[in-house]
């Protein structure tokens, strides 16, 4: 069974997402979009697009989405199977949260790494 396949994204906290996002999108050109971020969309060597997306998002500092963990930023890591990962991990004895989201954007499931931070398992749809 693979586990990880790629990253599916990056969030972090910001003292001032709005400031940040408009450092990032003035310096970096990042498109940075209303809803606080952006998906890049995977190209191929010649830059034709190819399935698959990367999010890169800015979030306000007193969100809470990366709790229990203390941690500024999560990963999110894109998977084949997250049932059959969720289930290896708890085996191994890893720290998985008991919830998991399916929905339109894919399956999603959570693990704590040894230092206390949230990680982010992603199972997307079928076609990406």
């Amino acid at each position: 069974m693979k586990r990880v396949t790629g990253i599916g994204g990056i969030f972090f906290k910001a003292k001032d997402a709005p400031a940040l996002r408009a450092w990032y999108q003035q310096h970096l050109g990042i498109d940075v979009q209303a809803w606080g971020g952006t998906a890049f969309t995977w190209t191929d060597a010649d830059g034709n697009p190819m399935s698959g997306t990367t999010v890169w998002s800015i979030g306000s500092a007193q969100g809470d989405q990366f709790a229990p963990s203390a941690a500024n930023f999560m990963i999110n890591y894109r998977v084949e199977d997250l049932h059959a990962l969720v289930k290896v991990l708890r085996e191994e004895g890893c720290n998985v949260l008991e919830k998991i989201d399916d929905s339109e954007y894919g399956k999603f499931g959570w693990v704590i790494d040894p230092e206390g931070n949230k990680v982010e398992l992603w199972q997307p749809p079928v076609g990406q």
